[in-house]
């Protein structure tokens, strides 16, 4: 696995390096995704506090390792209760620091409801409409708010850039649908996953290569084709290899074909 793409340069799009699972032992996180052949990755910002801890990563390994390391700047669904105006005023502050590339993660999430949907929404538009100002990419969740999200996002699609939907789990009509609004999806270890991981399995060959992006969401998603399977269960971005053969498998592609292009789509996208 090591030696698969050495050159190919590859991006993980979503990264929870600020997760406590990963305090003890960033240094060797970091030295095995670049020996596996891990270029760049996408930090994921979830609050304001969070962004400000993802930006200081950028900052602190900047030096070891040059040009690896970019961060979203947002507010997911979640912590969409404690969003306010100051909280904008944060983001579009911490929006500015030179390795942020994307607004996020922001959406809507009505599956677990940890803040109220009528928050959420606000939060949301408060984050399109940053991101359009800014004119920079949307890091987009969704879980179990298609509906809402698609016609929030027709509302405001004339206006931002560009967008990716991360960790996409969705069915054959909402991926189609985010494909008519010219967005981007990501796909994560959800597709190793041999119960869950079914019907996307089936769709991911509908996602054109100039829209599709590979992430492992690290910690979570331990691809469940890894073989063999680290004893802590622990994700991080040296498995993405593990993504792009479950992603590989699914099209019926070369692997290096999905790699070199997905690849390709993430530094368009960010600008990196």
């Amino acid at each position: 696995m090591v030696n698969f793409a050495k050159n190919c340069g590859l991006v993980d799009i979503g990264v929870n390096l600020s997760n406590n699972r990963f305090k003890n032992d960033l240094e060797d996180i970091l030295a095995r995704a670049q020996q596996s052949s891990i270029d760049k990755m996408v930090l994921t910002g979830t609050t304001e506090a969070e962004t400000a801890e993802v930006i200081e990563l950028c900052e602190t390994f900047a030096d070891q390792y040059p040009d690896m390391l970019y961060a979203t700047a947002g507010i997911h669904p979640h912590y969409a209760d404690q969003f306010n105006g100051d909280s904008l005023r944060q983001l579009e502050s911490l929006a500015q620091h030179a390795s942020v590339v994307a607004i996020g993660e922001t959406g809507l999430d009505f599956n677990r409801n940890f803040s109220s949907p009528s928050n959420q929404i606000a939060a949301f538009e408060a984050q399109l409409e940053l991101a359009s100002r800014l004119n920079m990419p949307l890091f987009m969740h969704e879980r179990d708010a298609a509906s809402k999200q698609l016609d929030i996002l027709k509302s405001y699609r004339d206006h931002f850039s560009h967008g990716v939907i991360h960790c996409f789990t969705g069915d054959q009509k909402t991926l189609f649908s985010y494909l008519d609004l010219d967005l981007h999806i990501g796909i994560t270890g959800w597709i190793c996953d041999p119960q869950r991981g079914l019907e996307l399995q089936g769709l991911v060959a509908n996602i054109p290569l100039d829209r599709l992006m590979i992430e492992t969401d690290a910690p979570y998603l331990l691809p469940k084709n890894m073989q063999p399977m680290p004893k802590n269960r622990r994700n991080e971005p040296a498995f993405l290899y593990w993504v792009l053969a479950g992603i590989a498998a699914a099209r019926n592609e070369p692997l290096e074909t999905i790699a070199t292009e997905t690849s390709a789509t993430a530094r368009r996208f960010f600008s990196i």
